[in-house]
């Protein structure tokens, strides 16, 4: 299969499978209705951006091997139609990535957080020792050129999903990949709009766990109950192996690891950042790197692209961003923060932008996500809410659910930008500490100007 139609192209992976296969020499074509940077850019300058948006049954033929279809394509698009009216195989994008890795140990890591991390860092300890191996990632990693990479290496290391394949597929992705080696980072509900039950979600992983193949290797989050829960009921005929945040201490706002083997000082913070670190040392010592390699490898990790990663740090301010949305991992985040930097004044802004977190059926879940820093606010633009078709919110309304009676709510982008400058200047001016911004969110904050907004 070496003609490969992309239907949906635009999307983050979607795009970068498409040139990981124009890497590897196959002929490779797409189209979308809408195509935003950074993947309008990467595809021009690989001569793969469609000349005009929008579907065009035309462009199947008999000459394409294989069509891959994207989440975001519907199931009336007539691309999508032409293909089987001519038979043409058509692939999910999980699937198809199991096709082109069949012949290749497949590591895929698994759960509602902690996956981009995880990934990243097997990715860096692996190619510190040299090890050739494929990826599937869904963020920059620091000294990686792309976030999918096909060769003939003889491992793959794959970020999970439990999002639907796609519209004709909509079984979650990690289903497709069947993996000789599993993480299971930790289960807390996300995704409303598919999963409607908290049960209901957590089955997922539990199929997932299921339909592995007998002897396959799971290491999972021993403090997460509902992990434990799930590979006691789901993974009896699978080789498991529990991690643990390891031993650990701060020395100046830096962790450094109490190993067997001494002190190791390593480059990002948090204890839910040093429980991936383990579950990412677990897998590359089953892939045969020994314990002193990894640990004298994670030391040089810095993070990926907008995991707890560094925005400005200048006198008495810090300002770090992270992809957290889901209650889960503002907490993770808030208390790491906080422990690592007992001295500052901790001023947290968030983002609701997915649809989860936008829809008031889930609100509640976010109850005291915040209580860990000194000042909150929370912001959440009109337009995202009905980019998403969903009725408008009202800030008091949002107020309530995060049960804190100080939160500051906000849906207007320039008050957001007054207000966390005052918290800025007040915070710093209210005890003398230097002042720590966090901003979480999946989205841009309707593309703020953080460097602006946090001069002093």
């Amino acid at each position: 299969m070496k003609n490969i139609h992309f239907i949906a192209i635009g999307g983050a992976i979607m795009h970068q499978l498409a040139l990981a296969l124009q890497r590897q020499g196959y002929t490779v074509s797409g189209s979308d209705d809408e195509i935003n940077d950074p993947a309008k850019s990467n595809l021009a300058a690989a001569g793969l951006l469609p000349p005009q948006f929008g579907w065009d049954a035309a462009k199947i033929t008999k000459n394409i091997d294989a069509v891959v279809l994207g989440m975001h394509a519907k199931g009336d698009n007539p691309e999508l139609l032409a293909a089987k009216a001519l038979g043409i195989p058509v692939f999910s994008f999980p699937q198809y990535v199991y096709e082109v890795s069949k012949n290749k140990t497949r590591v895929v890591v698994a759960g509602s957080h902690g996956k981009t991390t995880i990934t990243s860092m097997i990715m860096h300890i692996l190619k510190h020792q040299g090890i050739t191996f494929d990826y599937l990632v869904g963020a920059r990693v620091a000294g990686f050129d792309q976030s999918v990479q096909l060769t003939d290496a003889p491992v793959i290391v794959l970020e999970g999903d439990e999002y639907p394949a796609s519209v004709e597929e909509k079984r979650p992705k990690i289903f497709f990949y069947h993996p000789h080696i599993s993480v299971l980072s930790g289960i807390a509900w996300d995704h409303i709009n598919v999963f409607p039950t908290y049960e209901n979600y957590c089955s997922q992983f539990e199929q997932y766990l299921k339909g592995m193949e007998s002897g396959a290797k799971v290491f999972y989050n021993n403090e997460d109950s509902e992990v434990k829960r799930v590979v006691d009921v789901a993974a009896g005929h699978l080789s498991v192996t529990p991690y643990n945040t390891p031993p650990f201490h701060y020395e100046d706002g830096t962790p450094v690891l109490d190993t067997a083997a001494g002190a190791v000082k390593v480059s990002v913070f948090g204890r839910h950042n040093l429980l991936n670190m383990q579950a990412a040392i677990d897998v590359c010592k089953e892939l045969g790197v020994s314990e002193a390699d990894c640990y004298t490898a994670i030391a040089s990790f810095t993070g990926a692209a907008r995991r707890l990663e560094k925005v400005k740090e200048e006198k008495n301010l810090l300002v770090y961003r992270d992809f957290a949305h889901a209650p889960s991992k503002l907490k993770a985040t808030l208390n790491a923060v906080r422990e690592a930097y007992p001295a500052h004044h901790l001023v947290a802004c968030f983002e609701l932008h997915t649809f989860s977190s936008l829809n008031e059926q889930f609100l509640s879940e976010y109850a005291h996500s915040m209580d860990a820093a000194d000042d909150a606010v929370v912001f959440f633009s009109h337009h995202a809410l009905s980019m998403k078709g969903l009725p408008p919110l009202d800030p008091s309304s949002v107020k309530k659910y995060f049960d804190r009676a100080d939160v500051n709510v906000i849906d207007d982008k320039s008050a957001l930008e007054a207000a966390v400058r005052k918290m800025i200047s007040a915070g710093s001016a209210a005890d003398s500490k230097p002042v720590f911004l966090l901003l979480m969110s999946s989205g841009t904050f309707e593309g703020i100007d953080w460097n602006n907004v946090s001069s002093q």
